[in-house]
């Protein structure tokens, strides 16, 4: 038999590619040479909806509940300019009330600007006129499965002309209008650009501190982030036309929904065409699947460089906030979820004892204030012991310690007679603490 000689060479020392994957930060984007997309604005950030789409889509938010959630965005962002407004809706009192607690803040020195929500009304932009924010949003649909279907009689004509009686009375109050064309990514360009053309023309009067923004909202979802796909599901080519149309990257938003799972993949496909602002919720909150996550766009700006560092850390106290309002998020969701960075797996437990970074995706501890953790299963074997007494004494037990196989093997025993459930830390913690006492003291970045 022919024996063939490997062609992988071996090397002194591990390539973990420390540029990429850097010690104390999210991991980073390296361009190839000259693939770097020249329409990615130099600057990227994100606007919050909690107040809005995170209270329709089942958030129960009293006046104070908002405001504290408020406070954690500044908190969050700080001076980095990751999160820079939030939106209020107007209707109702509590809602009033939480609007003139931000703005209040805002004044005082929050980081985070209050804008408002309103349909695109002239009786709803009298509403807002003296409020004392600087700018609001417009609802204005722009899909024929809309025009058609909610004014009477339908049609594009009497849509765009209603929208633009709205942002006249919006810039006449001296504020800045900012129209979120719903359900873009079902929409015809014959209604998105002229539509946009007309708004741009109404505010050339208008000094530039009230030029329009236009909110790109996918609202079922539906976008995609292909360049090649067709008008109107590719993110990208709409956000591209839009920008030879004229518009700034400053002064468009992207606002997607979850319903197929590409929320991040299309806010980065807008970004990278050249759209400046993701609008979402921290933590995912909104209607049906939920907004953008903005702590996970954020992730990812941040590896792109367009974004200044937000603290992380502070979500896990928004997620408190929510778990207190019965609006926990589920154990597997991503980055803060109680499973999100825990695992079951004897041979991942094994790699997280001999070397961490095998087995979490950045500094985790360092970045999200969160521990990566261990539930004991019938595969977690003796390492995901070893891991899981660590972790909770900073001790650690050699494979042979006597103690330890004893409690491993009746464990096994449980599971071996029908035991389905994982077995948590609170459950060996007596019995492991008298393994521990006296045991070697370590330190681990995990």
């Amino acid at each position: 038999m022919t024996r063939h000689s490997p062609t992988v060479h071996d090397v002194p020392t591990p390539d973990l590619f420390p540029v990429t994957f850097p010690d104390g930060a999210f991991p980073q984007v390296i361009w190839e040479d000259g693939e770097r997309p020249a329409s990615m604005p130099a600057q990227a950030w994100t606007t919050e909806t909690t107040h809005r789409d995170g209270q329709q889509g089942g958030l129960p938010l009293t006046t104070a509940d908002g405001l504290r959630i408020y406070d954690l965005m500044g908190r969050f962002t700080g001076n980095s300019g990751a999160l820079r407004q939030a939106e209020f809706f107007v209707y109702r009192p509590a809602d009033r009330a939480m609007l003139e607690g931000a703005l209040e803040r805002w004044r005082g020195g929050h980081p985070v600007e209050p804008t408002t929500w309103i349909r695109a009304t002239r009786r709803d932009a009298e509403l807002v006129a003296g409020l004392g924010m600087r700018e609001t949003g417009m609802l204005a649909s722009a899909s024929d499965y809309h025009t058609f279907h909610k004014f009477t009689p339908g049609g594009r004509a009497q849509a765009a002309r209603t929208y633009l009686d709205a942002v006249q009375a919006v810039l006449d109050a001296g504020l800045r209008p900012r129209l979120h064309l719903e359900d873009a990514t079902r929409a015809p360009r014959e209604f998105i650009l002229p539509f946009v053309e007309a708004v741009q023309a109404l505010a050339a009067a208008f000094p530039n501190s009230q030029a329009p923004k236009f909110r790109v909202c996918d609202t079922m979802g539906v976008g995609l982030p292909l360049e090649g796909a067709a008008w109107p599901r590719s993110v990208p080519r709409m956000i591209r036309e839009l920008r030879a149309a004229g518009l700034s990257a400053q002064s468009m938003e992207f606002h997607p929904h979850n319903d197929t799972h590409l929320v991040v993949a299309n806010s980065l496909a807008a970004v990278l065409a050249g759209c400046a602002a993701i609008n979402g919720t921290l933590l995912g909150k909104g209607e049906r699947t939920g907004n953008a996550p903005l702590e996970g766009v954020l992730l990812h700006l941040s590896g792109l460089g367009l974004t200044g560092d937000a603290d992380f850390t502070v979500l896990n106290d928004l997620n408190d906030l929510y778990e207190e309002l019965g609006q926990g998020v589920p154990a597997k969701y991503p980055l803060f979820g109680r499973d999100a960075h825990r695992t079951r797996a004897g041979i991942h437990a094994d790699g997280l004892n001999k070397f961490w970074p095998m087995y979490a995706p950045f500094n985790v501890p360092a970045l999200l204030g969160r521990p990566l953790d261990l539930s004991l299963t019938k595969d977690s074997g003796v390492a995901g012991l070893i891991f899981l007494i660590r972790q909770h004494t900073g001790t650690e037990l050699g494979k042979d310690h006597a103690g330890l196989r004893a409690l491993h093997e009746s464990l096994t025993a449980e599971f071996d007679a029908g035991r389905q459930t994982a077995v948590e830390w609170e459950e060996i913690a007596e019995r492991a603490l008298k393994l521990s006492a006296g045991g070697p003291v370590v330190r681990s970045g995990a």
